[in-house]
């Protein structure tokens, strides 16, 4: 089946989605094996954009997919950094204090 390059965007925010309530459930190895499906999706977009254009009324419905796909990566990162905070003083005890 030929996907359009609007169904690359619809993907793109569908699999954003699914990154955040697995972000919300602290499943982060979900997290990232989500990321990567995105990365292969815009990788695809990319691609197909180079022969493919989006209509006018597609156009205005990139942006506002790209609009909600920025509000969830916003969520998903407040919800990643207090993770990643720990993350970091964990990696900080375990190295050598440097005087």
């Amino acid at each position: 089946m030929e996907h359009g390059l609007i169904d690359y965007y619809k993907a793109i925010e569908n699999t954003s989605q699914q990154m955040l309530v697995a972000a919300q459930g602290e499943n982060w190895d979900e997290v990232v094996r989500l990321e990567g499906a995105c990365a292969v999706l815009i990788a695809q977009l990319r691609y197909k954009s180079k022969t493919d254009e989006l209509g006018p009324d597609e156009r205005k419905e990139k942006v506002r997919i790209m609009q909600r796909i920025l509000r969830t990566d916003a969520e998903i990162r407040c919800l990643a950094e207090p993770w990643l905070s720990d993350l970091a003083q964990m990696i900080d005890r375990g190295s050598p204090a440097v005087h």
